[in-house]
């Protein structure tokens, strides 16, 4: 094995079937929250893995479990953590509802340390209803500069963002005092993502069936957190010689750099289970004029980049 291939992280990222990565940097290490990949009745746990260079990850396993939800009972999945106030905030999905009338939806764990033990915050979903159409799921949190924290969620076909308090575990409302705007772009199917660059906010989603080989990541641009949001393009799909359905991501930016990667979780194309999914990482790479150029996906990962304290 040459020096070359030592120094870079591979892909899949570590052992295991895994999906909905989504990434942060805590504490000076890289962080990746995936959901573990199995049927709804096994999802009962998440483990998390951290890295202080990108290539080798270490597994911090249970941090969240079913036990410790009092109103869980099955399928948790699409985790999205974010660090505020000294503590760590854990937005995730339990229980696929499927109308109002079931148990579940968004909820909200806090914990002390990037690798928990997290405990549920509040005792019950903090989303539980269909507003819009959009089934609570798949939360994603996003810190603007300005403070503000913003929840994107949805499936069905449907996306809504509310903004959270400034203790992160309640709703706010909107300076219009509505508590959910709902912000679907075209091809939308779950799996939201937002980032902001250079003034821009980026907006993705996931398009496709997650279990079949069209899974795959579309993007938007816009001046606003909320839009509106006009679809640019797939940026992330599925190549005939590397992997099939590829989507449901994160993100990660190095510190004070343009450096950026993409997170994201595919089936080898040996599989056909549809919860057999692994973890990814590539480089995401952009157009002068802001545009994401096509991800490349790789067998070989990325190069190490380790964390400057």
């Amino acid at each position: 094995m040459n020096e070359e291939r030592i120094n870079q992280s591979g892909n899949p990222l570590f052992p295991g079937w895994y999906a909905d990565p989504e990434a942060r940097i805590f504490q000076d290490r890289y962080w990746i929250y995936p959901t573990y990949s199995a049927p709804y009745e096994m999802q009962t746990f998440f483990d998390a893995f951290y890295s202080t260079d990108l290539t080798e990850w270490t597994k911090a396993e249970r941090i969240l479990k079913m036990e410790d939800i009092t109103w869980a009972s099955k399928a948790l999945w699409a985790p999205s953590p974010v660090e505020r106030n000294g503590k760590f905030y854990y937005y995730f999905a339990a229980n696929d509802i499927q109308s109002d009338d079931e148990l579940g939806g968004i909820g909200v764990a806090v914990a002390d340390q990037p690798e928990g033990p997290f405990r549920d915050a509040i005792g019950k979903p903090l989303i539980d209803r269909f507003h819009f159409g959009a089934q609570p799921i798949d939360p994603h949190v996003f810190l603007d500069d300005d403070g503000c924290a913003y929840l994107y969620y949805g499936g069905w076909g449907h996306c809504n963002v509310a903004k959270l308090s400034e203790d992160m575990v309640h709703l706010d409302t909107f300076a219009d005092g509505t508590m959910f705007k709902e912000i679907t772009p075209e091809h939308y199917i779950e799996g939201p993502c937002m980032f902001k660059r250079h003034g821009v906010y980026y907006f993705m989603w996931s398009e496709g069936g997650w279990t079949g080989p069209d899974y795959s990541v579309a993007y938007a641009m816009s001046d606003s957190p909320v839009g509106p949001f006009q679809r640019v393009g797939k940026i992330l799909q599925q190549d005939p010689d590397i992997a099939t359905g590829a989507g449901h991501h994160g993100f990660l930016q190095i510190p004070d750099s343009d450096e950026w990667y993409i997170v994201y979780h595919r089936r080898p194309l040996s599989e056909t289970d549809a919860n057999h999914r692994v973890v990814c990482m590539d480089r995401m790479l952009f157009e002068e004029d802001g545009r994401i150029q096509p991800v490349q996906m790789t067998h070989e990962g990325v190069a190490a980049r380790p964390l400057r304290r």
